[in-house]
């Protein structure tokens, strides 16, 4: 049960044409739905804003499928499901109105919400290398109700590609950073602008990059104030965290 409908339930309540009673049983079945193997949390948008995400890798098509059809059943219109498999999507498709992103493996069932946010979300790279996550990042900010916009391959190795954009950069509300390597772009961003920036270390690199590890220490030991860093590859949870700032308002930029 979304915030609106919760409104819109206890307006009823109000008016008189939903008994309390009927509201506390509605309101007592709404939390969660026990699927056997998924706990379904229905009272997700009301406490956070936003509908429960499906993360899809591990669980089978069939588990996917039952969460998405428990989420319909309750009136969530646009559900966002992340490390999704072309393979598990072919399957969705068949079900639901699917659209799906090979790159970003991200899959949307119903449409993208409207953009609810004035501000513009920035998404850039330090290579074409790093698209992938960036690319989760900035789908599912665009599924939140943001405008985003993408300044990829602009990374330290020639640093007047990034400063071409300079725009874009300073006019951004918030700037989600992805690099790989020594993970030095948000760093570099950070001491341009005056908005939060969402570092996002990857897992491309050679051998001493470690997987990721090497960027993701050089972010969290970055001289550049109002950095903050998520795990490595975790493109959805900063394009998450950047709808939330960029949600709260504050002067249009």
């Amino acid at each position: 049960m979304a915030q609106e409908k919760l409104l819109e339930l206890l307006r009823r309540v109000q008016e008189g044409t939903v008994s309390p009673e009927q509201a506390v049983l509605e309101l007592k079945v709404s939390p969660f739905e026990d699927l056997g193997y998924a706990k379904v949390d229905h009272h997700r948008a009301i406490r956070q804003g936003i509908p429960e995400v499906i993360f899809g890798s591990g669980k089978t098509a069939e588990q996917i499928l039952g969460i998405a059809s428990a989420m319909r059943r309750r009136g969530n219109e646009n559900i966002l499901i992340t490390r999704l498999s072309d393979e598990k999507a072919r399957i969705l498709a068949e079900q639901f109105p699917l659209t799906y992103d090979p790159v970003s493996r991200i899959g949307i069932i119903g449409q993208k919400g409207e953009v609810t946010a004035s501000g513009t979300i920035v998404v850039a790279t330090g290579g074409t290398s790093d698209l992938p996550v960036a690319e989760e990042a900035a789908l599912t900010a665009e599924a939140l109700g943001n405008r985003v916009e993408r300044l990829y391959d602009v990374g330290v190795a020639g640093l007047h590609r990034m400063l071409a954009h300079l725009d874009a950069i300073m006019e951004a509300r918030v700037i989600v950073a992805v690099a790989g390597m020594e993970g030095a772009l948000a760093s570099v961003l950070g001491g341009l602008v005056d908005c939060p920036v969402i570092a996002v270390p990857t897992s491309i690199g050679y051998g001493a990059n470690f997987g990721g590890l090497s960027a993701l220490l050089s972010m969290l030991n970055s001289c550049a104030s109002g950095v903050s860093v998520v795990n490595i590859d975790n493109g959805f949870g900063a394009g998450y965290l950047a709808s939330m700032i960029n949600h709260m308002g504050g002067e249009n930029k």
